[in-house]
């Protein structure tokens, strides 16, 4: 089972998740409920989170996730909402 840090407002939550998890998906049925996250559908980056480690295993970045965060990719950025997690990540969201 993957383990998700998410550091947010000076705490760090941890958290096993399924595999193939979507962060987004949890925390609208209370499963990750710490997640901040709007649309769910990649058009409102309110769920935008900076990947601290484990992106490897994530899939490159989609065209949403392209057109929403443009420069902020290079620096880590990511929409939770498009990501399913596969392995350990930890997170930061503020």
């Amino acid at each position: 089972m993957p383990n998700v840090k998410l550091h947010q407002n000076g705490q760090i939550i941890q958290q096993e998740v399924g595999p193939n998890s979507n962060l987004v998906v949890l925390a609208g049925i209370k499963k990750f409920p710490h997640l901040k996250y709007g649309c769910g559908m990649g058009k409102c980056t309110r769920c935008t989170v900076k990947v601290l480690s484990g992106g490897e295993s994530l899939p490159e970045p989609n065209w949403k996730e392209q057109k929403m965060l443009g420069d902020k990719l290079s620096q880590g950025y990511r929409l939770a909402c498009q990501l399913y997690i596969q392995d350990d990540i930890e997170l930061c969201q503020e």
